[in-house]
């Protein structure tokens, strides 16, 4: 249920532009950056290279917030790298805002990161006691001072690579220095990433969605532990970690994801619409209609409608133009918030018996909002099935999940969240049917959240805070 309170909440999103020649790129990635919203509407930025010379803007907000004609025209060059975030790691301000610009032996660095590394407290504890000063709380800045630390004497792609073997954790990165652009995927490829092409040059993005608006086709996807330098309109890939335990975010195909985007090979919209079929397969109801909680729930709702045989309809209306910055942080407006983003079409569900399909329920609370709110206007019943498996661990590669006391399905069975909520039944997709929906194996996804399987040894610390809230 995206843009909904006390849900997942989207990380962040990168894009990189390399088009030689040409000086106003920064429209472009603002137009990148705009397909690229949904994953994080807290702050937003662009960076832009011009002969090695770097011009950057960022603040809180939207992009078409943070942005104007204006501001766009006076960013002139033709490498740029941009960035969209929702917070896992830092404050909610405008100085933990990406890209993040460096100086390193004179020359600008720009760097944008999505997602979190597990080791950035203890090398930022160990660089400080150095005597390194810090500006932001954001563990990207880890990243970028190991950069600087290591490219004093060595080239910017040999620098990079020394800080990667450093980092641990979940990472896609766009940097742009001197006339280079560069991207760079985790050893696990827990984020994704990818490379683009239209005739002006080359496009790194976290989803596929943003190369049609700019007129590029899908070249591939970063490989896990490859960095990739586009220089002399030349695409060269350096392998840097040796080949770790592949885990791409299962997370990406059942929530943050656009359903137009491809990662790693797989279309976003057909996982989902697998995930609707086999949850049907799994847990079927008599029903009058299947409704969808939009956006991220629709998909596998009309998969599950199509499975089943039972009609699809709309139920819930979502007001798309509530932002986060609307919604207060107090207990009244917490309250208000799903009535402000989600409208009931009564004369559609008055009399019938509902299938309410969801991509995810963390805490439970906002799904009894929603029954609530359908019975209300007349639901006789309301049976909800959601399109992924309990969530049951947190989460600690960029999702924005809360601590294990907080996860519903870690503290309750699925008879007690089913009356919490106050639904007719309640119903989850087997790990296995997300497996099968998706298509990637369990050797080479991330279902951490529904497992507690790690795909990487955590250090001591976020041991130490699973076992506390666990």
């Amino acid at each position: 249920m995206k843009g909904i309170e006390e849900k997942f909440h989207d990380e962040c999103g990168v894009i990189g532009v390399y088009a030689p020649g040409k000086k106003d790129i920064a429209r472009g990635v603002y137009f990148g950056l705009h397909s690229l919203q949904h994953r994080g509407q807290e702050s937003a930025g662009i960076a832009v290279n011009r002969q090695g010379t770097i011009q950057y803007h960022k603040d809180m907000g939207l992009v078409q917030e943070v942005f104007n004609d204006e501001i766009i025209e006076r960013m002139q060059g033709d490498i740029a790298i941009g960035h969209v975030r929702y917070s896992t790691a830092g404050e909610s301000h405008a100085g933990n805002a990406m890209p993040l610009v460096i100086y390193l032996r004179d020359k600008a660095v720009a760097l944008a990161h999505n997602g979190n590394l597990v080791n950035a407290r203890i090398l930022k504890q160990k660089m400080q006691n150095k005597g390194v000063i810090f500006q932001t709380e954001i563990d990207s800045e880890v990243i970028a001072a190991l950069i600087a630390r290591y490219g004093r004497d060595v080239p910017i792609e040999e620098a990079i690579e020394k800080a990667l073997k450093k980092i641990q954790g979940a990472y896609a990165l766009v940097i742009t220095t001197g006339d280079k652009l560069i991207g760079v995927r985790d050893p696990n490829g827990l984020r994704p990433l990818c490379i683009g092409k239209n005739e002006d040059g080359y496009i790194f993005s976290s989803e596929s969605c943003v190369f049609p608006l700019l007129g590029a086709k899908l070249v591939r996807d970063v490989e896990p532990g490859e960095l990739v330098v586009i220089k002399n309109g030349e695409i060269t890939s350096y392998p840097y970690a040796r080949k770790e335990k592949l885990a791409s975010c299962a997370f990406e195909y059942v929530y943050f994801a656009r359903p137009d985007s491809r990662i790693d090979g797989i279309g976003v919209y057909t996982a989902r619409s697998k995930c609707g079929k086999i949850l049907a397969r799994e847990w079927p109801v008599p029903a009058d209609m299947v409704i969808s909680v939009p956006d991220s729930g629709t998909v596998a709702a009309i998969g599950y409608a199509e499975e089943s045989g039972i009609p699809y309809g709309e139920g819930l209306i979502k007001n798309r133009y509530i932002g986060r910055t609307f919604i207060q942080p107090d207990q009244r407006m917490r309250e208000l918030s799903v009535k402000l983003k989600l409208n009931v079409l009564e004369e559609n569900v008055a009399g019938k018996r509902l299938i309410m399909v969801d991509d995810s329920i963390v805490r439970g609370t906002t799904s009894g909002k929603i029954v609530k709110m359908l019975k209300d206007a007349g639901a006789r019943e309301v049976h909800i099935r959601v399109a992924s498996p309990p969530v049951t661990d947190p989460c600690f590669f960029g999702i924005d999940t809360p601590d294990k006391e907080k996860l519903a399905a870690a503290k309750y069975t699925i008879e007690e969240i089913c009356k919490m909520t106050g639904a007719d039944s309640l119903g989850y997709l087997s790990v296995e049917g997300m497996l099968r929906a998706i298509g990637l194996g369990k050797d080479r996804i991330c279902t951490a959240c529904f497992t507690g399987e790690y795909p990487m040894e955590l250090p001591e610390q976020n041991r130490k805070e699973r076992k506390d809230h666990g």
